[in-house]
């Protein structure tokens, strides 16, 4: 006969006593319903003796990944997300080399300007 160790065949070894929900001791809490621009609702718990203003009027919702408000007939509105662009996109956007000796003079008669010696 094999003796060794208090555990228990089967049971979690390094298992700490059971957690107040295992007990059937939970704190009470409140149920709060959000709601994202698609329409879904998302209820989330919070402990009833928070204050309402300690709770968010926004939280992600999981399903959709977009913000979810607390009122259901103006939820937030879906982030606009910009198409990706190519790096020739970007190169066709860039300033003439005028526009740029512009840009840059008015930036330095600015600089002049604030510390007072504009020449």
């Amino acid at each position: 006969m094999a003796s060794g160790g208090s555990a228990i065949r089967g049971s979690r070894v390094g298992a700490g006593p059971m957690g107040e929900q295992d007990r059937g001791v939970q704190a009470e809490r409140v149920a709060v319903s959000y709601w994202d621009a698609l329409g879904n609702e998302v209820v989330r718990y919070f402990s009833a003796t928070l204050p309402d203003e300690e709770i968010p009027e926004t939280v992600d919702s999981p399903s959709t990944g977009l913000p979810a408000g607390r009122d259901k007939e103006n939820p937030p509105v879906v982030a606009k997300t910009e198409p990706y662009k190519t790096h020739l996109a970007y190169v066709k956007e860039r300033r003439t080399e005028e526009e740029a000796a512009q840009l840059l003079e008015d930036a330095l008669q600015q600089l002049r300007q604030r510390r007072g010696t504009a020449k």
